[in-house]
């Protein structure tokens, strides 16, 4: 079953995040469950602002278990997650 994660970072936190980026795509890349995933940035395109991951995993429990132990998560860095099932249907 498909996840959206939507993630929201703290205000003025982009430091933290970068300082924890480099772990945050290794452990989602070890994962192999994510689908698609990126960063939220102001409209400028300049500045990190959060996260969006879907992921592919057997249960809601799994998902939560996954985001839990993302570095970003564990660094402290989110403001907000909304851990959502999503239905893939319009795209490639």
């Amino acid at each position: 079953m498909l996840y959206a994660l939507y993630c929201v970072d703290k205000p003025d936190s982009e430091d933290l995040r970068l300082a924890n980026r480099d772990a945050h795509l290794k452990y989602w890349a070890e994962t192999g469950k994510v689908k698609l995933g990126g960063p939220f940035t102001d409209d400028a395109g300049e500045h990190m602002e959060g996260s969006f991951l879907v992921i592919d995993v057997a249960t809601r429990h799994e998902a939560e278990t996954l985001q839990a132990d993302d570095p970003y998560q564990l660094a402290g860095l989110f403001a907000r997650v909304d851990i959502r099932a999503w239905k893939f249907l319009l795209g490639n």
